[in-house]
């Protein structure tokens, strides 16, 4: 049997290592060129000449610095490509509708069993055509969180509706220390330390957040700029960040998210 490449875009360490297992069983004559961890190593990769270029690519939807499709938006990836999320619904109905992969998690032998078996099957003719759904659905996306995620205007201040026992309030963003995401709610705590649930997901506040102001840290947090106290080095070339309010849990930048975090607090002014 030919030797094929993987390519593993995901963040999660105990699902890279638990994915890579699954393919050394199901498919041994797969060989995993690397793991990335981010858009920006993502983008990285795509764009060094001498990366190896791999037959097939599992892409993580929603990696710790945003939505892997802003990928798309820095390189031009031409290789079959089987996303793999945990539970974006929105996403799972439009590759449903477009026929394209993908394996919800927590990854299983036979998902991947039968998406590899899907993705040997495809001629090359085939092959465009799947790329060319992934495509669509890349717009589809953008253009549905367009319409949807920006966020409320009043006396000229950006505001979210958040709830507040049986009342939904507005609140301002300049109020807010971070966002917090447990149990599939979001939250925004403001720097009296107060938690409103807000409907919203972390990836579409990221999507209309200033930039300038707020940081996606990682899975479960979006931090402002001026409610970052102090930094202490942590394990593995890793930070971690303690803000002016209290935390549900520490706030660790990944080694690979380091640079771009340190030029975040300079460009902000910090």
């Amino acid at each position: 049997m030919q030797q094929k490449s993987v390519l593993i875009i995901e963040d999660e360490t105990a699902a890279a290592v638990n994915l890579k297992a699954i393919l050394r069983d199901v498919a041994p004559s797969y060989n995993v060129l690397a793991v990335l961890e981010s858009i920006a190593e993502s983008v990285e990769y795509f764009q060094d000449e001498q990366s190896p270029t791999p037959d097939l690519v599992f892409m993580d939807i929603h990696l710790a610095d945003g939505e892997s499709f802003r990928i798309f938006d820095r390189v031009d990836i031409k290789v079959p490509i089987i996303f793999t999320t945990a539970y974006d619904e929105y996403a799972l109905r439009a590759f449903k509708v477009n026929s394209i992969d993908y394996i919800l998690k927590p990854i299983k032998e036979d998902d991947v069993r039968h998406a590899i078996e899907k993705f040997d099957l495809l001629s090359g003719g085939e092959s465009k055509e799947y790329n060319n759904h992934i495509e669509e659905l890349i717009r589809d996306v953008r253009s549905d969180k367009e319409a949807d995620v920006r966020p409320a205007v009043k006396d000229n201040q950006r505001v979210y509706l958040v709830h507040q026992k049986d009342k939904i309030i507005p609140l301002s963003i300049d109020d807010v220390a971070f966002f917090y995401t447990a149990n599939e709610k979001v939250s925004a705590v403001t720097y009296d330390g107060a938690y409103y649930i807000i409907d919203r997901t972390l990836e579409s506040l990221q999507s209309a957040l200033p930039a300038v102001e707020f940081f996606r840290a990682n899975r479960q947090f979006i931090i402002a700029r001026k409610a970052v106290k102090d930094i202490t080095v942590w394990f593995g070339s890793r930070l971690s960040l303690n803000l002016c309010v209290e935390l549900p849990e520490k706030i660790i930048i990944s080694k690979a998210r380091v640079p771009e975090f340190k030029q975040w607090l300079m460009a902000s002014g910090a």
